[in-house]
């Protein structure tokens, strides 16, 4: 199927191994269950994948039956969608992440630092329900990065719809968050907490005490790192305002 040698196996394993296993396409089956269905969206999620080679896999996966090319519901262009045979790999996906989560060291997953990527993803999951229903702008900056990519901005509308900008949408920003870019992806992976990283001078949060005091709660962490992150927020339930 792909730009591997067929194992040359009856087995099943073998041969779901031909499909399941090529490079990027867990991930890329990764981003479907989290929602992306354009092609842009896919390449958020897998900025290191090239265009072309996303291209390539996606239609290898057309061609395996587990996703398929639709039309888009929003008009022009073409979407992609999980079939039945995709949607039976959504729990092999799981199990790896959370054996990843369980047994690959923390450490090791820290040297993989990409703020555009921990963006995207706290994009998806951040939780608007313990935010003021309105619209929210918060703003984080990694300074140690380089430039292009110090910068961002999560906007929490009051329909809970999250819109992420690498450039200053212009409304009045609500919270800041800024410091170190290893300190929030640790947050995120659910290694430690937020008030952990402030505490020990890793992150500075200010602006808004009501949003300031809730980012342990609407923080959107890996799905991952829920199991973890709850047990090490019970020793930290001082949450700072």
């Amino acid at each position: 199927m792909s730009d591997h040698a067929s194992y040359g196996q009856f087995c099943p394993v073998a041969m779901a191994s031909e499909i399941f296993c090529s490079r990027w396409t867990t991930l890329v089956l990764r981003e479907m269950f989290c929602g992306s269905t354009h092609f842009n969206e896919l390449r958020r999620g897998v900025p290191r994948m090239s265009p072309s080679l996303l291209s390539k896999r996606l239609s290898e996966m057309c061609d395996a039956g587990i996703i398929e090319e639709v039309a888009s519901k929003s008009g022009g262009g073409t979407e992609y969608v999980l079939t039945e045979a995709g949607q039976d790999l959504k729990p092999i996906v799981m199990a790896l992440g959370f054996w990843g989560q369980r047994w690959v060291q923390s450490e090791l997953s820290l040297k993989n630092l990409d703020p555009s990527l921990l963006m995207w993803d706290m994009r998806r999951w951040l939780d608007p329900k313990p935010l003021p229903k309105r619209r929210c702008t918060i703003a984080f900056h990694f300074p140690e990065v380089e430039k292009a990519r110090q910068k961002y901005w999560l906007v929490v509308n009051p329909d809970g719809n999250v819109d992420l900008c690498n450039v200053d949408p212009g409304f009045e920003t609500d919270l800041f968050i800024t410091g170190s870019l290893r300190a929030m992806t640790a947050v995120w992976m659910g290694v430690t907490t937020i008030n952990k990283e402030v505490d020990g001078d890793q992150l500075d949060i200010h602006g808004d005490k009501v949003i300031a005091s809730a980012v342990q709660e609407w923080l959107g962490l890996s799905p991952f790192a829920k199991e973890k992150s709850r047990v090490a927020a019970l020793s930290d339930l001082s949450i700072r305002p």
